[in-house]
Parts: structure tokens; sequence; C-alpha cells
């Protein structure tokens, strides 16, 4: 093996084994390129994918799924492939070199990893947007994501009646999940409406309209209530969820005074739209772009490269999209990718009709984040006593001091006189409501640029200095 730093080891280092890293890993290495696929877990297919550990003995993991068999496809094209898959590696930061990039990892049993590669591919996915309400803290309370991905892989219910509330067409599909999984749901309660899709019937049409439907048929089915311009804007119980407060929204998601209503329930699944996870492209220096739901996602060209060059990106990284959307990209990428190497090259006719594609899709996810961006008036939920940094336990009372007595007017200034968002989770979950608090409205005029995109043992950060620069692990 090559082990000099100006002779790279892999071609490609593919970050993120969800749908869009699994499409070009295994694109890229069957093109002819060496490729290293790195995921913080233990098992492919990423929070889309997620499914049961062999060990709870599903018989039927694909229940849970739309589009199981591609996955299952790519699952068996990269076993076949001649691509190195490092599970349980957490990469923390991408370092950049004159030739090549220094991707550093820790494998889960905090062993520092590097692996040196010619190009890399991003492929990470994005978190819940959370914003915060009185009694948001209480346990019961979980991200709609999280509801789902305790079912994919636990098989485990949040509870038994589970109320699911907040934005974005992931709640359609978190809602139906529940209920045919058993779950009593009284309501999918929903901040903005769905109206908006029809001032724009032909890229609904060229969307996810047959992905949307089955849940739509599944929430009949279960006789699910939707209830629209809504949101959970209180949260009751002692030891845990024992009910909720539903109010109206007027335009601007202002609760209308006197509209609350009490839903008993034993557990609240919520969220408010996805953010992409561009932490380690920002540290390099990546250009971003704002999406029309506030969030930032980092900008590419018509082949996924990124403004730094051999660096690409894929799925919602550049703006939430969708699994389909995450398929084209992914295989684009490792095209593009095998294309700058001197790898084989995917028919132009394949090419065409993948970008194609991905032009209607990237509509429709323009469109579905507009219907369904947060508005200033949330804010409005919010009394001075609910905590919004949860790790840190920082209060919105606290944060308006900040901001109205001791002039501070960006999120950065409220962290630093508050400690908001220098918890575990980095600002992932108050992120949006500091910047929210601290502008009086709107969201984060750009994203942050963190050194770190991970925790990280400062045995790992020790070891730098210790090892070669081009260490690499064994396959």
């Amino acid at each position: 093996m090559p082990t000099s730093p100006s002779d790279p080891v892999y071609d490609l280092a593919v970050i993120g084994a969800g749908p869009a890293g699994l499409a070009g890993a295994v694109t890229a290495a069957q093109l002819g390129l060496r490729v290293a696929l790195l995921d913080a877990s233990v098992q492919t297919g990423g929070q889309y994918y997620r499914h049961p550990s062999p060990g709870l003995g599903a018989a039927r993991p694909e229940a849970l799924h739309h589009g199981w068999r591609a996955y299952a496809g790519l699952r068996d094209r990269l076993a076949d492939s001649a691509a190195d898959h490092l599970p349980a590696h957490q990469v923390w930061t991408v370092a950049r070199e004159p030739d090549a990039f220094t991707v550093h990892a820790v494998a889960d049993d905090d062993r520092p990893v590097t692996v040196r590669a010619r190009t890399v591919l991003l492929a990470t996915g994005a978190y819940e947007r959370q914003l915060p309400f009185p009694g948001w803290t209480l346990p019961g309370v979980v991200g709609a994501g999280g509801a789902q991905a305790l079912l994919k892989s636990g098989l485990v219910l949040p509870g038994r009646r589970v109320v699911v509330a907040g934005s974005g067409p992931l709640l359609l599909a978190v809602a139906a999940s529940l209920a045919s999984a058993g779950a009593r749901v009284p309501a999918l309660v929903e901040a903005s409406g769905y109206l908006g899709y029809a001032r724009r019937p032909y890229v609904l049409a060229a969307g996810k309209l047959s992905e949307a439907a089955p849940h739509a048929l599944a929430l009949l089915r279960h006789r699910v209530r939707v209830r629209t311009r809504s949101a959970v804007t209180r949260v009751h119980g002692t030891d845990r969820v024992e009910a909720v407060t539903v109010s109206r929204l007027d335009r601007d998601w202002r609760p209308v005074r006197g509209s609350g209503r009490r839903i008993d329930c034993d557990a609240l699944a919520v969220g408010h739209g996805l953010v992409p996870q561009v932490d380690l492209a920002t540290a390099l220096g990546c250009a971003t772009r704002r999406t029309p739901d506030g969030t930032h996602a980092l900008a590419v060209d018509g082949d996924q490269e990124t403004s730094v060059p051999g660096l690409w990106a894929a799925g919602e990284t550049g703006g939430v999209g969708g699994v389909r959307l995450a398929l084209l990209e992914g295989e684009l990428a490792g095209a593009a990718a095998a294309a700058r190497l001197g790898g084989r090259a995917l028919p132009e006719s394949r090419l065409r009709r993948l970008r194609r594609e991905r032009a209607r899709l990237r509509d429709f996810a323009g469109l579905m984040a507009a219907v369904h961006a947060p508005r200033p008036g949330w804010t409005g939920w919010l009394d001075d006593a609910t905590d919004v940094c949860r790790c840190e336990e920082v209060t919105a009372g606290r944060v308006r001091e900040a901001v109205a007595g001791q002039g501070a007017g960006d999120a950065r200034t409220v962290k630093l006189l508050t400690r908001a968002g220098m918890g575990w989770c980095q600002g992932r979950m108050c992120g949006t409501a500091v910047a929210c608090l601290a502008a009086g409205s709107g969201l984060p005029a750009s994203p942050e640029r963190r050194p770190l995109a991970a925790p990280v043992p400062l045995g790992a950060l020790a070891s730098l200095a210790e090892r070669p620069a081009q260490d690499e692990p064994g396959p």
C-alpha cells in the first residue's frame, strides 16, 4: 500500500452510508476507483433505511420502508465491490492538503483513525430542527424522526397514545408508521398546511405525490385526525407527558388567543423539518446557499462538486429533498469523481436522465421547503421559563435578557453571554431558537464554522502529533 503523503491510499473517501453515500460509493467503485466508505453506524442505510439489528429477529424489516428494494440492491452491490466499508467510524474533521484530503475519525473503541484520499464525497445527511415550547423537556417528548428511528431500529413505540406535531412531510410518514405499528395517534398537528402545494401542481406531480398517497390512506384507515395551521404550544405532565395543548396559528404562526384545546396522550413526536449537516464542509470553507425554509445547504454544481475542488456533496447536505433525490445525487457524484480521476464513465444517456430527474426533484424540494418554512411568530409559544438550550438549561427569558439588557444581537453573542449552544449537542437542538430570539425574527444569516463536527476524545487529538498523517486503517 502507498504510504507517502503524495501518494494517497484511496481515490475517494465517502462519508456517510445513507442512500446518497451508498449510491456514490458503489458507483465510484464499479467505475474503477478505490473507495473507502465511513459511517458512524454499524449498519448501512442511514436514517432513512435504519433497520433492526439481526439479533432482534425481525421477520420483515422492509415493512416500515418505501423503496427497500433499492437499498437492498445497493447493499448487495457494495458487498460485491472492492470498496472498503468502515462502520462505526465517527468522522470529526477533514483536513485539506495540496494533493489530497485527510479524514479524521474515531472508531467505536475510541481508537483514532485517519484515512487519506485524493477526493471526498460528503453524504452526511441532516438532523431535525426543533422549536421549543413549554414542557418540551418532559420525558415522553421525542423528535419525530427519533420516534421513527425507535420503531425502525428497535421495534419500539414511544408511547401507546402518541400525538405527532410540527411541520413538514416527514410527519405524514411518522404518523402513518406509528399508527400501523399499533399506536393510537389522536392527532397529526401541522403548523403549516398542504394547500401551498396546489399552487404548483406540476411540481407536486413530479415530486412525491406517489409517496404521500400511501401515508394519507394509512391515516384515513386508522382515523388519525389531521389538524393544519396548528401547533402544540404546551405539554402537560409531572414525571412524563400526560397531555398537550394544541392551538390554532395565524399566518405568522402566532397562537390564536382562546383556541387552545387539550389532547390526552402519553407521548409527543415533534419536529419542524430537517437541517442539512454541513459542519465538515463549512470547516473547509465550502460555499453554502440559503434554502427557502431558512436553513443552509452546500452550494454544488451540476456534477455535485462543492466550491472546494475535489470535494463533492450529495443528498441532504445540498438541501433536503428525500431519498430518490439522494440516490440520484450520489450516483452523479460518484460518476463525476470517477471521471475526474480517470475511471470509467457512465453512459451519457444515463447521465442525462439522472440530471433531468434531479432537476424535477430539486424543484419539488424547493416547493416543500417554502410550504413548511417556520414563520417568525412561533416565538410567541415561549414563556420566559421555557428552556431553550436543554444542555446548558438556558431559558428563553435569559436569552431575551441578553438581547434586550446586554445588547446581544446575534446567536454567537448570546452564546458567549449565556452558554446557549455550548453543550453536548453543540447547538443542533437550540441553534434555530437562539438565532430567532437574538434577531427578533428570521433565521441564522450563515452557518457556524466548527473545527470539530462531533465530540472527540482528547486522546484522539493528542494522537495526531504521535501518528504519521498517512496512517490508514485495515479494511
